[in-house]
C-alpha cells in the first residue's frame, strides 16, 4: 500500500544531503513526491523535533509528512502509526535503519526495507523521472511554491 519513512534516518543515506542542511526536509520531501509519482507508491514521512507550532501532519502533493513535536521522536510516531493503522499495517512497509523501529515493525508483520538499501531506489525514481518528462515538466507549480511558502515561511 504504502512506505512509512524515518526521515532524519535516511537523509544521511543520500549522497548530497545532510541532517546539518538547513533545507533537508523540503529536499527529502521533494525527492519523495518524485518518487511517489513514479512508483505509484503512497508515502508517509516522520520528522522529529519540530519547532515550537511547526509540529503537525501536512500533506505536500503526494507526500503526507509528520513533523513530530519536541519531547517526542519520529519512532515512536511511526509505530503509532503501525498501531492505528492495525492490520491493514501489514500493507505497508517501513523505511528505516533503527532497530527498535524494525523490531516494532516485525512484530506487526510489516515489511522493513533499511534506509540504505531504500536510498538508491528514491534516486534512481529521480533519473526516471527526469528521463521520462519533457524538460521544464518537473518544475514546482504556484500552487506547489505556495504550500511551501506558507509550511516554510517567505
Amino acid at each position: 500500500m504504502g512506505l512509512l519513512i524515518d526521515g532524519h534516518n535516511l537523509i544521511p543515506k543520500i549522497a548530497g544531503m545532510s541532517l546539518r542542511m538547513l533545507d533537508d526536509e523540503p529536499r527529502l520531501i521533494e525527492l519523495l513526491q518524485v518518487y511517489s509519482r513514479v512508483r505509484r507508491q503512497q508515502v508517509e514521512v516522520f520528522f522529529d523535533q519540530a519547532p515550537p507550532g511547526s509540529s503537525g501532519r501536512r500533506k505536500v502533493g503526494l507526500v503526507v509528512a509528520h513533523f513530530v513535536r519536541q519531547g517526542r521522536t519520529a519512532d515512536e510516531s511511526i509505530v503509532a502509526r503501525l498501531d492505528q493503522l492495525e492490520k491493514s499495517a501489514r500493507n505497508w512497509t517501513v523505511v528505516t535503519s533503527d532497530r527498535h523501529v524494525q523490531s516494532e515493525a516485525r512484530i506487526r508483520q510489516v515489511k522493513i526495507i533499511p534506509s540504505e538499501q531504500f536510498a538508491p531506489d528514491l534516486m534512481d525514481a529521480q533519473r526516471q523521472s527526469q528521463s521520462n518528462s519533457p524538460s521544464g515538466a518537473d518544475k514546482m507549480s504556484d500552487a506547489d511554491l505556495d504550500e511551501w511558502l506558507k509550511l516554510f515561511g517567505e
